[in-house]
């Protein structure tokens, strides 16, 4: 599969397609209809594609034999786009055609536009319930509060159909790969977060982020992924990227995602369709109060890598309920409970409690507060450097995230620290100083390749380097009250250049001998032109 077009031209052609909705409908909002917009294109251009490339191989036969032919082949598709028959009040069918844009896109000047929408989903869905089922409930193509007055709402759609019908997006198999189609859903996702800002960008890490937290992690072939607050699931994507794919381009590598949200949770599954992940299992619910990925002996599901990016300081996250969790995650530190209004540490907790005893490793994003904070917070963070479980605390820059401008952390927890693990005997914690380590952008800053390189290269080979990193010794933890505050143990300091005062009266000497003589020069020339000075 060779692509004709660049990955540019795809992400530029759609993110125009937003000016159907700019203005009008809010960032937060008008992203579901041109994500769904997309997802819709991209299924229905596979199935002509594949099914172009039957009747080319079945061309010599009788046009009946080849037509049952090509449809025994597309029930094999990965999804199906079934016919719709709209009948009259009396059960005549007055209206015939496939689930599809194409069929959209032939009906798109007629008044009940949005309402043909929600049939060609609500169709694709029942066709496709294993794989799509909910995924589409939460967008209303023919509401009008979002979309406006029937004549403007009708005017709306018609103008998306034209923009997703433009050559830039012809997004068939045959000219596009996979892989643009999936990275142009997660760069819209991107210029969502963006351009709403926190309203929109809470469902989004930024992709150098993602990318980072996914090679500290480091998952390998045949193992599995886990996010269990993963948003829109791009960190799983990147998580998944850093298992080699295999010689059709698939990767052995197993991902599950729980998310709270149900519209971000629709748009995990897209994401996951449209970047060849159909066998991720992503889960709607509560992860703290209701997980859904759970064993079969009742107990919660356990995963070789556990990766996240929570959201910082949930208030009302379930503290009340948690004393009598029937997992029984929080035993740690007496049973102490996070703070009702921070639940950061409750995360932490069930992250750890879902990696694999003695192999799983957490990678997890933390606001600072999360390193030092004392309380019920303290006492956990101290349990958890006991147990021997945290492997490494690393800063990053200011204002990385369009939801946040302060400065966070990831922490690394390694369960094969544990006792009984194969990394029992290692004691020392890595603490990394990145925070200066970006470059700055007109509303974020950026963490470029070069600076998450330095912050893994540091990571695999856990050295100390002047003023960036350093390893701490469990004593020098307890020392330090089990603070994790990142500048208690990478000194970056640096010394004011020693200022030479006798040369510095010396300069300042001649400069004012210079200024004498200007002065003298300037007063000559005025008695010259009999100007009183």
């Amino acid at each position: 599969m060779t692509d004709t077009v660049k990955q540019s031209e795809v992400n530029d052609a759609i993110w125009a397609a937003c000016d159907t909705f700019r203005g009008v409908v809010d960032a937060g909002s008008y992203k579901d209809y041109i994500l769904v917009a997309l997802f819709l294109k991209y299924v229905t251009d596979v199935w002509n594609d594949h099914r172009a490339a039957y009747a080319r191989e079945f061309a010599d036969l009788p046009e009946d034999q080849r037509d049952i032919r090509i449809e025994r082949r597309m029930r094999n598709e990965r999804f199906q786009l079934p016919v719709i028959e709209i009948k009259d009040e009396a059960g005549a069918v007055v209206d015939r055609f496939r689930a599809s844009f194409d069929s959209l896109k032939a009906r798109k000047d007629r008044a009940n536009i949005g309402e043909l929408f929600n049939i060609v989903l609500e169709h694709i869905e029942d066709a496709n319930k294993k794989k799509l089922d909910g995924v589409f409930r939460n967008v209303d193509f023919n509401s009008e509060s979002n979309l406006g007055k029937p004549k403007d709402r009708a005017r709306r759609l018609r103008h998306l159909i034209d923009d997703f019908s433009k050559p830039a997006l012809d997004l068939r198999p045959s000219r596009v790969s996979e892989d643009v189609i999936g990275e142009a859903y997660i760069y819209l996702i991107s210029k969502f977060a963006s351009d709403a800002g926190k309203k929109a960008g809470e469902f989004y890490t930024p992709s150098a982020v993602s990318a980072l937290l996914a090679r500290l992690a480091a998952p390998g072939p045949g193992q599995t992924v886990c996010d269990p607050a993963c948003g829109s699931g791009s960190l799983l994507i990147r998580a998944a990227e850093q298992v080699p794919a295999d010689g059709t381009g698939r990767r052995d590598v197993a991902l599950f995602g729980q998310e709270v949200n149900g519209q971000t949770w629709a748009l995990a599954r897209m994401n996951m369709f449209l970047h060849g992940a159909d066998a991720a299992d992503i889960r709607w619910c509560d992860t703290l109060n209701d997980p859904q990925l759970i064993a079969q002996d009742g107990g919660l599901s356990t995963f070789d890598v556990v990766v996240a990016n929570p959201p910082f300081s949930l208030d009302k996250w379930g503290a009340d309920a948690a004393p009598d969790d029937q997992f029984k995650r929080y035993w740690r530190a007496d049973g102490a409970i996070p703070p009702k209004s921070k639940g950061d540490y409750a995360f932490i907790t069930h992250m750890i409690e879902i990696a694999r005893r003695r192999a799983g490793r957490v990678a997890v994003i933390v606001p600072h507060g999360v390193l030092f904070r004392a309380g019920a917070e303290g006492k956990i963070r101290e349990a958890l450097i006991r147990e021997n479980l945290l492997d490494a605390v690393i800063g990053l820059p200011a204002n990385l995230f369009a939801t946040t401008g302060i400065p966070v952390a990831i922490l690394v927890f390694d369960r094969r620290r544990e006792q009984g693990g194969p990394l029992e005997d290692r004691r020392d914690v890595l603490f990394i100083d990145a925070s200066r380590e970006f470059e700055p952008g007109k509303t974020v800053n950026v963490m470029t390749e070069a600076h998450a390189n330095r912050i893994v290269e540091t990571f695999s080979a856990r050295e100390a380097q002047e003023r960036y990193s350093h390893l701490a010794t469990p004593e020098e933890i307890a020392e330090n009250d089990f603070n994790l505050n990142i500048p208690r143990y990478v000194d970056t300091f640096e010394a004011e250049e020693e200022i030479d005062v006798a040369l510095v009266q010396k300069e300042i000497a001649g400069i004012e001998a210079e200024l004498d003589a200007v002065r003298a020069k300037m007063a000559a020339c005025l008695k010259e032109l009999g100007v009183d000075a």
